[in-house]
């Protein structure tokens, strides 16, 4: 018998958002704002979109640049 994702996240009790939070505010010296959402993904006319947000705190890129620049 084999178990898809949802039969195991069924088990868990927890929603994925959940079991994000939770692994995100797990290590030591964590806090709530670690767990905050950091992308916005939008789906239109069979079209997934992924954009980093504004206002999160770690953003891709090179750290040493200004990204005004």
């Amino acid at each position: 018998m084999t178990m898809d994702r949802e039969d195991r996240a069924d088990r868990t009790g927890m929603t994925d958002e959940e079991k994000r939070r939770d692994q995100l505010t797990a290590a030591p010296n964590a806090v709530g704002s670690d767990a905050d959402p950091r992308i916005d993904v939008t789906h239109r006319d069979g079209v997934t979109r992924i954009d980093i947000r504004d206002d999160a705190d770690v953003r891709p890129g090179d750290p040493t640049r200004d990204p005004e620049e």
